[in-house]
């Protein structure tokens, strides 16, 4: 299967960028990087997950992109990245770190968006000079900073030996993923997404997924299953929100609340009801709702009105409900 093989139309085919460029790692490592927009808005960079690539982010880029500048990339060996020998968090750091020289004027402020891995991604450049200089605001979406196979559940046992070790094995198979089937994205739905995500956007997901080289997908899965940024977490000092769906199986909602117990600076937990591991596909408007209001009270300074994005869970409060079930600690969406 094509490494770039995404749907060809409706809100999930990718848009079509106002410029791209090549920003090269301090590795020498090539990334592909997208360019959506007038130049002259305030920006956006977004940072997808593991086995995505820049067509993961379609409906935020399509939406966001009339009054954004939207910076999107291939994480290295993803999308139109080639793959590299080094697989680990730094080199991650680096590569975040060698877009924003690439795309932003010095000085000049983004608010940076990760999901999954993308958001370990901001985690592990949190301490970086260049970060820091560009990062106005951050939001983690379906993420963790540690401990991702054991508190995965992906598969269905108890918390415990067992569930880890057989989790370990099926994140990290070498197993080809094959052609986007009815059983694969039946198979998929129910590890990543929430049961009642529509047809069209578990087939987005699926030709993203299954696009991904397995050996990139191989390499980098022994990354996230060895993952400790708990340390980098608490050097994230830009204010920092965290979207969290509640039905997510890979990334379960107690890293939102751990995540929010630990940042210096959380302005909020969004938990999104019934809805998985893929929140910018599953749920678009929310997310998208909440880079607005980021952008706006952070980059811009132009909030948009009460409403537009789902209720939050102050940070506090998020910690402190950290034992609870998720229908005690949603919000309306």
């Amino acid at each position: 299967m094509s490494r770039t093989a995404s749907v060809t139309s409706g809100p999930y085919a990718p848009p079509v960028p106002a410029r791209t460029l090549t920003a090269v790692s301090a590795d020498g490592a090539r990334l592909h990087v997208e360019v959506h927009g007038p130049e002259n808005a305030p920006p956006v960079v977004l940072s997808h997950g593991w086995t995505c690539s820049t067509a993961f982010w379609a409906a935020q880029i399509r939406e966001l992109a009339v009054d954004h500048r939207v910076i999107a990339y291939d994480q290295r060996g993803h999308g139109r990245s080639p793959a590299s020998p080094a697989c680990t968090t730094q080199a991650l750091a680096d590569d975040l770190e060698a877009v924003l020289a690439a795309t932003l004027a010095p000085g000049e402020k983004a608010l940076v968006v990760g999901h999954s891995m993308g958001g370990m991604t901001v985690m592990a450049a949190a301490g970086r000079p260049r970060f820091r200089d560009h990062a106005a605001a951050v939001l983690l979406c379906s993420t963790g900073s540690s401990r991702l196979v054991a508190e995965a559940r992906v598969v269905p046992l108890r918390a415990g030996r067992a569930r880890t070790w057989i989790t370990g094995r099926v994140l990290g198979s070498r197993a080809p993923l094959g052609p986007v089937t009815p059983l694969a994205m039946r198979v998929l739905k129910y590890a990543t997404m929430g049961a009642g995500s529509a047809p069209d956007r578990v087939e987005a997901c699926a030709r993203i997924v299954h696009a991904c080289p397995r050996a990139v997908r191989h390499a980098w899965s022994a990354v996230l299953a060895g993952l400790d940024l708990d340390h980098d977490v608490r050097q994230l000092h830009p204010p920092t929100a965290v979207v969290q769906g509640t039905d997510d199986r890979l990334t379960p909602p107690v890293h939102a609340r751990a995540l929010a117990a630990a940042l210096p600076h959380c302005v909020g937990v969004t938990e999104l009801p019934g809805i998985g591991h893929m929140t910018p596909i599953e749920a678009p408007e929310p997310v998208t709702g909440r880079i607005r209001e980021l952008v706006g009270t952070y980059v811009t300074g132009a909030a948009p009105e009460h409403g537009s994005v789902p209720a939050e869970i102050p940070a506090q409060k998020a910690a402190e409900t950290s034992t609870q079930t998720p229908t005690q600690t949603k919000e309306s969406a």
